[in-house]
């Protein structure tokens, strides 16, 4: 149909003359309300956003020579973000001579993953970089447990 009578057709019809395929030979266009059809697009890409989950990383840092206390206040503010949803990378900092011990933050790593084996589960080994030793806690290993201990009791 040329181009003209096609416009005349929307015009008359109160309706938007939109291309759909450009490529086409010859070019494929549709009678439509475009703002409706903008809307209902919003309202798909919407709907598929729901249904991703964002998963960021938080960092929660220590220090070789931490207290107690500072250490359990750590721990806590970790329970809290894994809780939540996120993954939280656990970074030991040196300063000076500490990077000689490495053992230290190895062993802190290690106190740390006791700590939140409820809830979290460890993601690789701990690595050194530079003067920084990490390793990623992901949330989840309750719900591995939970449907473990589901599955023995069925059985």
């Amino acid at each position: 149909m040329p181009l003209d009578q096609a416009r005349d057709m929307a015009r008359n019809r109160g309706l938007d003359l939109v291309e759909v395929a450009a490529t086409a030979v010859p070019p494929v266009c549709r009678l439509l309300d475009y703002g409706k059809y903008k809307y209902e697009q919003a309202k798909k890409e919407k709907e598929a956003k729901k249904g991703q989950k964002i998963v960021s990383v938080r960092e929660v840092r220590l220090r070789p020579k931490i207290g107690d206390h500072d250490f359990e206040a750590k721990a806590r503010l970790a329970r809290k973000l894994i809780n939540g949803g996120d993954k939280v990378k656990i970074t030991i900092l040196f300063r000076g001579r500490e990077v000689t011990h490495p053992e230290i933050a190895w062993k802190l790593l290690q106190r740390m993953a006791e700590s939140l084996k409820d809830i979290a589960a460890v993601e690789g080994q701990p690595l050194m970089e530079g003067r920084r030793m990490h390793v990623v806690m992901a949330p989840g290993a309750a719900q591995k447990v939970k449907t473990e201990k589901v599955k023995e009791e069925v059985n």
